[in-house]
């Protein structure tokens, strides 16, 4: 039953990837209460619409109730039961249909206990789940950890660092903690995160001592469910490698390298276009530096430095900055690191002295209109595409001739027309139930690995297999040999259609699909390769492949509930080996798209722009003059005669080519060629150039620099569009090469809007005098030590740091709209970007 109840929090919460959400808060105190007896508190701070249940409910059929786990040990005992207090509602609740007791705003728990022996620690965890009105989050647990010390007065709360100590993932702490143990210090310095932010690995630090003045150093990594870090020593050319960078200094001296520990993951990311990498998927990873300490006084300082990403995006790389003091046993990370004899707190910068703007007000732009909506995976289009390769099949020679001799067996075999009419319908839906059970597998993967679609679209070696697949199916279908299933299953579905009844229709279904293998085997491979290249997973597979057997099946209810259609039927024929060369040729074709996937990960630079389209011209130009009879393959027949469908498909082929031609056309405005609406996603970006490389996206005028985009917008009186981008951002490319191409899209960026890209993993180091601190939007401070920590920065401010992300501002900085993150719909982005151009308009009319 807790099962269910789980699973119903899942269904009923909120998605994490693009917004924090966190409704309660923990934290907590003791207090001795006389003798060796303390209570210690949980309180819960609610936000409005949230609430957390009783411990004490009257059935487990509902909600999880709030409880408190306590690891065992002889060191302590529980003195009675856990109270709690707060505002309460007792009655019915509708999200689970049960009289429930719940409490909203703020809770107190207390449990009295009797120490011992407090020379250890009380450990445990909380579980508790909380739901609004809506919907429910998944239950959370909250590890905690308490040190008592007898010797404490029985009035007020115990000091705060105490307090501090107890680990909780959501609680905001102080992100200076001291505890005056001989216990490893530890510290887990979250904040609280605005709307919008992701931060998803949690940070502890501490001490652990050992001997000959030898201490060891351990940094602790948690990440949130999905999240992944990086090794020490993962490949260059892809994600940034988790490092830690000592200051240097007398009173100390670093023994060995930092070593890391956890579970680890090594093979192609998806995320970095199948770059090998070594990174860590579950929590803790303990990375853990010995040093030996001559001056125990003095603090060793440092910073350390992390990236981590998700299976759909990466956050840019955060350098955290942290302080050991061994005689204090202190530790200090995130927030500013002490200062230095000599400095002061006045050498923090504000806002507007680094960015030379005000904050903006991302909750109030000038415009309400292009608010970014949330979007559903759009599954017609790959269904559609599904249905074209099936109506195609239709008219390969393995299947046409079937279509009129099924159809016949059915009608004149039967008892009566109308069961005639049943069967052909049936065999139908047999015929489009069997390409559905096909896609089952690829749900298997995705539901063990739900990278491994993602990694077949994205990773170089199999951009090469489906290189080489792609031309084995063109070739098959030029007719230099069949491919074909083993016989053997041929064989065994036909002597199975004697069964008769809805079996044998089942197998006579079956035995069509293995006996067209040789012609629909390469259209199935394509569509195989095109839906889970694209957004969307197994899904993807499975509506392609409905579409696919709805196309092959129409045709056999159809023509039994209507024989007199099959008159109109061409007859078999020459032409239908002309329709499998035809589709060998755009095999031909699609192969070097794979190639050049490859080509541009690794940037080999073999198949950049220009030989791409001559390589596509070339192809078009073969399939006109097959189609105009200049070319024979194998199974032609040798008197093969042109026709006016086939003279007219030679001369779309030509056109085809004439099209492809314009490919090279010099477009003076962009400094490159023009880009083809029609290859958006298919050919190399026009920037991948041997003769007219480009510096920016599309060719387009950008800035990358912030201060001078924006005189330069004032200068002109034209918006702005901020690309808030990374040089290891995937969907930023995607965006560049796929969404920013289309006409409605580049005609905003090349005309209206000032565009300045600020890349958030730029490497490069700022000028030393702008190596400054500042606060984060967080309340933390950091120092900017390069290009990308000012732009992370400076996107915080926006309400996101996720890439890529867009913002439209006015020549002084205003927002114009609400800002978006990746959009893959050409036409929403379009409206987003006249959205802000409408409104710059607008009020620049007042």
């Amino acid at each position: 039953m807790r099962g269910i109840v789980f699973l119903f929090g899942l269904l009923f919460s909120t998605s994490v990837l693009a917004q924090f959400h966190d409704p309660v808060k923990w934290s907590m105190t003791q207090q001795k209460v006389g003798g060796n007896e303390f209570e210690i508190s949980f309180t819960a701070d609610i936000e409005e619409g949230w609430n957390v249940y009783s411990q004490y409910l009257e059935s487990e059929d509902g909600p999880i109730p709030t409880s408190f786990n306590y690891d065992e040990g002889d060191h302590f005992e529980l003195v009675g039961k856990n109270v709690e207090e707060g505002f309460k509602k007792e009655g019915h609740d509708e999200v689970f249909d049960m009289n429930l007791v719940k409490f909203y705003k703020k809770v107190t728990f207390t449990q009295r206990l009797k120490i011992l022996d407090a020379s250890k620690p009380v450990k445990g965890y909380l579980e508790f789940m909380t739901c609004d009105d809506e919907r429910c989050l998944p239950p959370a647990e909250k590890e905690f950890e308490f040190l008592f010390d007898l010797g404490a007065s029985n009035e007020g709360g115990a000091p705060e660092g105490e307090l501090a100590s107890a680990d909780l993932a959501s609680e905001q702490q102080e992100a200076e903690t001291v505890i005056p143990s001989e216990e490893a210090t530890e510290v887990e310095p979250v904040n609280q995160i605005p709307s919008g932010l992701i931060e998803p690995v949690k940070w502890n630090l501490r001490i652990d001592p050992a001997e000959d003045g030898q201490y060891t150093l351990i940094f602790e990594a948690k990440m949130e469910e999905g999240w992944s870090i990086y090794s020490q020593h993962t490949e260059d050319n892809g994600p940034i490698p988790t490092e830690f960078d000592f200051d240097e200094g007398d009173h100390y001296e670093v023994v060995g390298e930092v070593e890391e520990k956890g579970k680890k993951k090594e093979g192609p990311d998806p995320i970095f276009d199948g770059v090998n990498v070594i990174k860590y998927v579950n929590s803790p990873v303990l990375f853990s530096q010995k040093v030996k300490v001559t001056d125990p006084a003095e603090s060793i300082t440092g910073y350390f430095m992390f990236m981590a990403c998700d299976d759909k995006m990466c956050l840019p790389p955060e350098e955290v900055p942290f302080s050991f003091n061994i005689a204090k046993n202190q530790v200090v990370i995130r927030n500013e690191i002490p200062l230095a004899e000599g400095d002061t707190p006045a050498a923090k910068s504000g806002f507007k002295d680094v960015y030379n703007t005000s904050v903006p007000n991302v909750e109030a732009p000038l415009g309400q209109c292009g608010e970014s909506q949330e979007r559903s995976a759009n599954l017609w289009n790959i269904f559609i595409l599904g249905l074209a390769a099936g109506f195609i099949a239709l008219l390969t020679p393995c299947v046409f001739p079937m279509i009129p001799l099924t159809v016949s067996f059915f009608t004149k075999g039967s008892e009566n027309r109308r069961k005639g009419i049943t069967n052909a319908i049936l065999y139908g839906f047999f015929i489009f139930l069997i390409y559905i059970l096909l896609s089952v597998p690829f749900h298997v993967m995705d539901s063990v690995n739900s990278d491994i679609l993602s990694q077949i679209s994205t990773n170089v070696a199999l951009n090469l297999f489906f290189f080489a697949i792609f031309l084995f199916f063109a070739f098959s279908f030029f007719g230099y040999y069949e491919i074909a299933l083993p016989s053997s299953w041929s064989n065994r579905s036909s002597s199975a259609e004697s069964a008769g009844g809805l079996i044998g229709i089942f197998f006579m279904a079956l035995t069509l699909a293995l006996v067209s293998f040789s012609c629909t085997g390469p259209i199935l491979g394509t569509l195989l390769v095109g839906a889970v290249t694209a957004d969307g997973g197994a899904m993807q597979l499975t509506a392609g492949m409905g579409g696919f057997g709805l196309a092959l099946a129409l045709p056999f209810g159809l023509f039994a509930a209507f024989p007199g259609w099959m008159n109109s039927l061409p007859k078999s024929g020459g032409w239908l080996n002309t329709v499998k060369v035809v589709l060998g040729f755009i095999e031909l074709a699609l192969a070097f798209k794979f190639l050049s996937n490859a080509d541009l990960v690794q940037r080999w630079g073999l198949l950049k722009i220009e030989p791409f389209l001559i390589i596509w011209i070339l192809i078009a130009i073969a399939m006109a003059l097959y189609l105009f009879g200049f070319i024979k393959f194998p199974h032609d027949s040798p008197g093969r005669q042109t026709s006016p469908v086939k003279t007219g498909l030679g001369l779309a082929s030509l056109g085809i080519a004439v099209y492809l031609a314009f490919g090279f056309q010099y477009n003076k405005g962009i400094g490159s060629y023009q880009p083809l609406t029609v290859l958006s996603g298919l050919a190399p970006p026009v920037c991948y150039s041997w003769i007219y490389p480009c510096d920016c996206p599309q060719g387009l005028t950008c800035f990358k620099d912030y201060a001078e985009g924006m005189a330069y917008a004032r200068k002109v009186n034209k918006p702005v569009m901020i690309d808030f981008t990374g040089y290891a951002c995937v969907n930023c490319r995607k965006m560049e090469e796929h969404v920013w191409p289309r006409s409605q899209v580049y005609n905003y960026l090349k005309d209206d809007y000032v565009l300045i890209s600020l890349y958030v993993d730029d490497k490069k180091l700022l000028p030393e005098k702008e190596q400054v601190m500042v606060e984060r939007v967080t309340g933390e401070t950091r120092r900017l030590r390069n290009y990308g920590h000012k732009w992370a920065n400076f996107q915080e401010y926006f309400g996101a740091n996720s890439q890529p992300y867009y913002v439209l501002l006015t020549p002084e900085g205003k927002p114009l709209n609400a800002p978006v993150g990746y959009t893959p719909d050409p036409e929403e982005y379009a409206q987003f970007l006249e959205c802000g151009l409408t409104t710059f308009k607008r009020i620049s009319e007042r």
